[in-house]
């Protein structure tokens, strides 16, 4: 059932599009978010465990969202959480960049109440989708009682996720998200019963910038067999703030990237050295080009999160004026396990 008040205790929809929200654009074309909220909402078919009242945030394919997208989400949660009406918060969300859209909102929220991203990996169109199912589990979720001070969520076929380390690592499988460092925060039943497991290690929420604070260029460098610093350079060129360089192994590079990398941290860029690499650490370890000569560099190892969330983070700092040192706490500490 939805509410059109909030005269009494129940859950928030907002919905921003994704695959839960597409359908086929005409006859056999491609898919594109085109249903609202509430047409998302009503193609469950089935009770929901508590009250939804929908909202509309917007409606496009997570491929096309920016920062700045991100970031009207977590404004849009605030306000939703000032009514203290409101049980908890679900964001229907498409799943290319709903780890980092989620990531972004953990960092900022400060309320006990959960907020819960969810999606689909079948259109609304499909034959069968998994939207309807995703969504009503999600929704069990956002208004239990053993969901609150958990942060913020990610609830996928039936398995409940930390957003810390989350990760899409299937493009196409209907349980399409896994989290092998940071492991799971517990399950959700067809029915809606919500089991929790273990316990969140509390760090201190991040502020959300205003809307004076700017949109300093953040970009991902990849390297790879036989990389120079053609992009590196041209991403500095662009005028990047920070530089989130995808590594090898243990967080590797080169002797040529290394060099510019110094170059570019003493000139005030910050670099973070992530890895393609889908579990494990960054741990600088070797020379010779590698990650070790990295963090001689000046690169500030990103610990367990991986380029995608290393990215927001450092969005995020950046855009918070934060200095190079404290930048550097940040990732030991939300880069740790448990973080």
């Amino acid at each position: 059932m939805t509410v059109a008040d909030s005269a009494g205790p129940h859950v928030v929809l907002l919905a921003t599009g994704g695959t839960i929200s597409s359908r086929e654009s005409e006859a056999g074309g491609a898919a594109v978010a085109s249903d609202t909220g509430e047409q998302v909402f009503a193609s469950m078919g089935v009770p929901t465990a508590h009250p939804v009242r929908v909202v509309d945030v917007f409606r496009k394919g997570s491929y096309l969202l920016t920062v700045d997208d991100m970031i009207a989400v977590c404004a849009r949660i605030r306000q939703v959480l000032a009514d203290p009406q409101v049980l908890g918060v679900v964001v229907t969300h498409g799943t290319d960049t709903m780890e980092e859209t989620a990531y972004l909102v953990d960092l900022t929220h400060a309320d006990l109440r959960p907020v819960v991203f969810t999606g689909a990996q079948q259109a609304a169109d499909a034959k069968s989708p998994d939207g309807p199912g995703n969504l009503s589990r999600a929704i069990a979720v956002a208004g239990s009682p053993q969901a609150r001070g958990r942060g913020v969520l990610l609830a996928f076929a039936g398995t409940i996720f930390p957003v810390a380390g989350v990760r899409k690592y299937h493009t196409t499988r209907l349980d399409a998200f896994a989290n092998p460092d940071f492991g799971t925060a517990g399950s959700v039943s067809d029915s809606g019963e919500v089991t929790m497991a273990g316990a969140r290690r509390a760090l201190a929420p991040l502020p959300l910038p205003g809307e004076d604070a700017g949109s300093p260029r953040v970009d991902l460098i990849a390297a790879y067999p036989g990389a120079d610093s053609t992009l590196l350079l041209a991403s500095l060129d662009a005028g990047a703030a920070g530089i989130v360089l995808q590594g090898t192994g243990t967080g590797n590079a080169n002797r040529v990237l290394c060099r510019d990398i110094a170059n570019a941290t003493a000139a005030g860029v910050v670099v973070v050295t992530s890895t393609r690499v889908e579990s494990g650490a960054v741990v600088p370890r070797y020379g010779d080009g590698g990650g070790e000569d990295l963090r001689a560099a000046g690169a500030i190892p990103s610990g367990l999160l991986r380029p995608s969330q290393s990215l927001v983070l450092l969005s995020l700092l950046l855009r918070l004026g934060t200095p190079a040192d404290r930048i550097a706490e940040a990732f030991v500490s939300r880069g740790a396990p448990g973080g």
